[in-house]
């Protein structure tokens, strides 16, 4: 891809996670297009529909989680790198959750989509999980099936809990007291 038009894509994505966290995934590709300063033409070449759009930037999302999970890993810390990563997960999947829903309606197949990321963050999980249990800042009885099992559980509670800030950070408190050694 020329130079150009890698920076067209990049903002165009930058963009269009605004608008659509914004304006929800019902905002216009035109919209996008108009904060990202190209043509509507711009947005097709490189997304042909706005499916393809909000795909890549459900994609884009859970490729930084697994960034910021691949940085943790080399944290000094371990225990905090951990559960620095289990509030990263959380954040993120409160955001998502819609681009996933509306996706999912459309017939997109987000877990073939998702897979190789979700491997990636899988495996940084269990990294930062098998560090933190090293210096006892987690329960050693817990594998990355748990881990897993946990972050959708942990994920969903966020999403329940909704708007309610409080509600929010005593729920995740409860669960997340639950992996600290007993």
């Amino acid at each position: 891809m020329r130079a150009d038009a890698r920076r067209n894509r990049e903002r165009l994505l930058a963009e269009a996670e605004r608008v659509f966290t914004e304006d929800g995934p019902g905002a216009s590709t035109e919209e996008v297009a108009r904060r990202a300063g190209v043509g509507i033409g711009t947005v097709f070449r490189h997304f042909p529909t706005k499916e393809s759009l909000l795909e890549a930037v459900y994609l884009a999302r859970l490729e930084r989680v697994v960034g910021e999970a691949d940085k943790l890993t080399r944290a000094e810390n371990p225990g905090p790198a951990f559960f620095a990563f289990l509030d990263c997960v959380v954040i993120e999947s409160c955001a998502k959750r819609a681009f996933h829903d509306v996706l999912a309606a459309s017939g997109v197949d987000l877990a073939a989509a998702a897979a190789p990321a979700k491997a990636d963050l899988r495996q940084a999980g269990e990294t930062l999980l098998a560090r933190a249990q090293a210096v006892g800042a987690v329960r050693p009885d817990i594998g990355g099936d748990e881990l897993m099992a946990l972050m959708v559980g942990l994920s969903r509670t966020a999403e329940y809990t909704g708007d309610d800030p409080a509600l929010r950070a005593r729920t995740l408190g409860v669960l997340i007291d639950g992996l600290r050694p007993r």
